[in-house]
C-alpha cells in the first residue's frame, strides 16, 4: 500500500523477478465494473508496492486491461522521477484536480519506517501495479491519465506530518518487524483479492486522526466516484486503478458511486 507518488524515495535496488519459466502463485486482487450502455469503467484496486512473487497482472484484470482504451491513475508521477518515457495525456474527458487538497493513495507512505519495512521484505514499487500498468499501457501506446495533478499530492503530503520513528534503537527494530508482518498481512489480503482486510486500518486512521482520513479517503473517494460518474456520459471502455484501500470501508470509491444510483459489480 505504499504509493507510488514517492517512487523517487524508494531507492533501494528491486529484488529479482521470478527466472523466466519459473510458476509464481496465482493472484485475483480486487477488479470491479461499472458500466452504462455504451461505457464501461473497470475499477481496479492496486498494491502500490509489491514483492513480484505473484501473478497477479492475467485473468480477468488483463483481460480488461487489454480491452480497454485508456489507462486512469491516481496521479501521474514526471518521467523524471520514473525513466525516461513519452507522455501520452489521455483523450476525451480531462483529469483534473478538485479542491484544495489531493493526497497520496496511501497514509502509510508518509512514514520512512513503513517504506524500510516495505523494503525489508522485499517490495519495491517498481513492482507494484501501479508502475506494471503504466508500463504495459506505455509499451502498446495505450493513453495514460491521473485523477489527481502530482503538485496536488505533493501539497497534501507537506500538510501531513509523518509519524515520528521510535527514538529506542530496540523498540525501533520491533516497530519495523511488526510494520514488515503488517505489510506482508495486506499483500497476501490483495493478493486474494480481500479488499476488507483493509478496512481494520481505514478505521484506526478515522479514530485517531478524522481530518486525515476526511482528506486521504472521504472526500477524494467522492471526487473519483464523481469522475466516474461524469466519464459515463461518455462512449468508451476505461482502466481506473486506484489503491486498494479506497475501495474499502464504508467510504469506498463504491458508497459512493452508490450515491448517484450507480451499481459496482466485482468481476472475480
Amino acid at each position: 500500500m505504499i504509493t507510488a507518488l514517492i517512487a523517487a524515495a524508494i531507492s533501494a535496488p528491486a529484488p529479482a523477478l521470478p527466472v523466466l519459466g519459473t510458476a509464481v502463485p496465482n493472484a485475483r486482487p480486487a477488479l470491479y465494473v461499472v458500466n452504462d450502455e455504451d461505457t464501461i469503467i473497470y475499477l481496479f484496486g492496486t498494491f502500490h508496492a509489491l514483492d513480484g512473487k505473484s501473478a497477479w497482472f492475467n485473468d480477468e484484470v488483463r483481460t480488461a486491461f487489454t480491452g480497454s482504451n485508456e489507462l486512469i491513475l491516481e496521479t501521474m508521477v514526471p518521467a523524471n522521477l520514473l525513466k525516461p518515457v513519452i507522455q501520452r495525456p489521455a483523450p476525451q474527458m480531462p483529469v483534473q484536480p478538485v479542491g484544495p487538497f489531493a493526497g497520496s493513495a496511501s497514509f502509510l507512505s508518509t512514514n520512512k519506517m513503513v517504506m524500510s519495512a516495505g523494503q525489508s521484505q522485499g517490495m519495491s514499487t517498481k513492482h507494484g501495479a501501479d508502475a506494471i500498468l503504466r508500463d504495459a499501457a506505455e509499451e502498446v501506446g495505450k493513453p495514460v491519465g491521473g485523477l489527481e495533478s502530482f503538485e496536488f499530492q505533493l501539497g497534501m503530503f507537506s500538510k501531513i506530518p509523518g509519524a515520528a520513528p521510535p527514538s529506542d534503537p530496540m523498540q525501533a527494530a520491533r516497530t519495523k518487524s511488526a510494520l514488515a508482518q503488517m505489510l506482508n498481512r495486506l499483500q497476501a489480503a490483495w493478493n486474494r483479492g480481500d479488499i476488507e482486510s483493509f478496512t481494520p486500518m481505514l478505521q484506526q486512521m478515522e479514530a485517531n486522526s478524522p481530518e486525515t482520513y476526511r482528506l486521504l479517503f472521504n472526500d477524494r473517494n467522492g471526487r473519483w466516484a464523481q469522475w466516474i460518474a461524469r466519464r459515463l456520459q461518455q462512449p468508451g471502455v476505461v482502466f481506473v486503478a486506484v489503491g486498494a484501500g479506497h475501495l474499502a470501508g464504508k467510504d469506498s470509491v463504491q458508497h459512493k458511486l452508490g450515491r448517484y444510483g450507480i451499481r459496482t459489480a466485482r468481476l472475480n
